[in-house]
């Protein structure tokens, strides 16, 4: 049985790690409202801008000159996972489900005889993916001395994908990202970026358009500059749902630590009483053999 100091000394500390998980929720609470609204005002542009060029595309479909980003390299045997997690953890399974998920694509394309490559952004992923996949990780890109997210850094990224594209390392590339929801659902999200998957319905459309210049050309200037929103549209997403991940698993850490100290005070009080109670029997006893 623990004293009666190391019992005081562990409610102390339990207390403490009680006000820290209590500020963090706070400071994450906080946050979440900014990059929430960033993430929200993102979708309508990246939403309306992929389906502008979905529309391009089903009128250029099966055109020779097509770009290689929407027509794709011909073939499907390489594939680079674009994989964005956070820098930080305390953040319940934040980053371990957007990791999840593209683990379970790499191993599935690996028995189907594929080639699996791996970008990660951010620390926390690029952690865990190299347990299993050291030699297949390309490239890593640390965002932690990033203050505020701005469109820079996804153009950044997406013109080192491009890079790899043009020099032929890939045929495929899949985003990875958690959608925000709300602070207790964020939702892992697969999304091909390279070759573009043009929306259903885009290809059949029975309106005709008469672009100027030509559908080609559009495209060849708009792929690239999607493939930046879409990535910029991801990171936004990635750092609402970090911040709502972390509130919530903040809030759960601190509820936990409150029953913990309700606890340890309960076995503090009985086992102080029965000290007590020890030493009067003993005065007593004592007391009476006098």
């Amino acid at each position: 049985m623990a004293s009666l100091k190391d019992m005081r000394v562990r409610i102390a500390s339990t207390k403490a790690t009680q006000k820290i998980t209590k500020a963090m929720q706070m400071v994450a609470a906080s946050k979440l409202r900014r990059a929430q609204t960033a993430a929200e005002a993102a979708r309508p542009y990246a939403d309306k801008m992929s389906a502008v060029i979905s529309n391009i595309a089903g009128a250029a479909a099966g055109s020779p000159g097509a770009p290689t980003l929407l027509a794709g390299t011909g073939r499907d045997q390489v594939h680079l996972l674009l994989v964005c997690t956070g820098e930080r953890g305390l953040s319940g399974a934040f980053n371990s489900s957007i990791v999840r998920l593209a683990r379970e694509r790499a191993l599935a394309l690996m028995n189907q005889g594929k080639e699996v490559k791996f970008f990660c952004v951010g620390r926390k992923g690029y952690e865990q993916l190299r347990r299993q996949f050291d030699k297949q990780i390309v490239e890593h890109l640390d965002l932690r001395s990033v203050r505020q997210l701005g469109f820079g850094n996804a153009e950044d990224i997406a013109k080192k994908v491009l890079a790899r594209f043009e020099a032929g390392e890939f045929d495929v590339c899949t985003l990875f990202y958690s959608r925000f929801r709300s602070v207790i659902a964020q939702i892992p999200t697969a999304q091909q970026i390279i070759p573009l998957v043009v929306e259903e319905g885009a290809a059949a459309s029975t309106t005709s358009y008469e672009y100027e210049p030509e559908e080609d050309e559009i495209l060849t200037r708009l792929l690239p500059r999607n493939l930046a929103v879409q990535i910029f549209r991801a990171l936004l997403e990635n750092n609402a749902s970090f911040y709502g991940a972390q509130m919530s698993a903040m809030d759960n850490a601190t509820r936990n630590a409150g029953e913990m100290i309700r606890k340890q005070t309960l076995v503090y009080n009985r086992t102080r009483q029965a000290q007590i109670t020890k030493e009067l029997i003993e005065i007593i006893s004592g007391a009476e053999a006098v």
